[in-house]
């Protein structure tokens, strides 16, 4: 996959929701574009791009993090700058037994998500990874 599209209202908004949030779990901001655009990335990740549209369709976005303490920063960073609580860090059984995950809601009311040791990390063999 090379990149993934966004809808939003505000790149402002956006861009400062993101960047702080991302931050501890890996993700730069890549740039900006025509004041309607706003993209991030990661290595081995494809480009993540959010733009103003007329509509707003709600999507959940699910980020890995590196540890419990990512989730955490990951959560901080996301209230401090606009987000919603829609998840306390802790622990997600149903996800497996070293699951953790906290969830937020970000400006346009797209639920995000870090999570650690996450329900789709399986590998083909059926071990999580």
């Amino acid at each position: 996959m090379d990149h993934i599209s966004i809808p939003i209202r505000d790149t402002s908004a956006t861009q400062k929701f993101y960047e702080a949030c991302l931050a501890p779990l890996g993700w730069r901001l890549r740039g900006t574009r025509n004041g309607r655009y706003v993209g991030f990335d990661k290595p081995g990740s494809p480009v993540l791009y959010f733009g103003v549209a007329d509509a707003v369709a709600r999507v959940h976005l699910a980020f890995v993090a590196s540890d419990e303490d990512a989730v955490r920063a990951f959560f901080a960073a996301a209230l401090a700058n606009g987000g919603t609580d829609n998840g306390a860090p802790g622990p997600r059984p149903s996800y497996g037994a070293d699951s953790h995950a906290a969830f937020v809601l970000d400006p346009d009311g797209h639920n995000v998500e870090a999570v650690l040791g996450g329900v789709h990390r399986a590998t083909a063999s059926g071990e999580r990874g």
